[in-house]
């Protein structure tokens, strides 16, 4: 399973997101539309699946699914 698939399966699981609103270029606040207790899990969900840490800065360049996406892969790559 790729890393994209991970997340979006996540998204779908964890936080009820419609899986037709996950894709690339989507705005990823606009469509997940979660408030700032869930942004927490979601972070905490996200570090325990893939192993890093995401911080408030990485949030600031996220502006899509894929920003979202690339971010955690350069954490994933960063740490091997």
């Amino acid at each position: 399973m790729s890393i994209h698939q991970k997340i979006n399966e996540i998204l779908v699981e964890e936080f009820e997101v419609d899986e037709d609103v996950i894709h690339p270029n989507a705005l990823l606040k606009e469509s997940l539309d979660l408030d700032s207790l869930d942004y927490v899990d979601l972070v905490v969900i996200i570090e325990s699946n893939f192993g890093v840490k995401l911080v408030e800065a990485d949030f600031a360049e996220m502006v899509t699914f894929q920003d979202f996406y690339d971010v955690v892969e350069r954490k994933i790559a960063a740490k091997d």
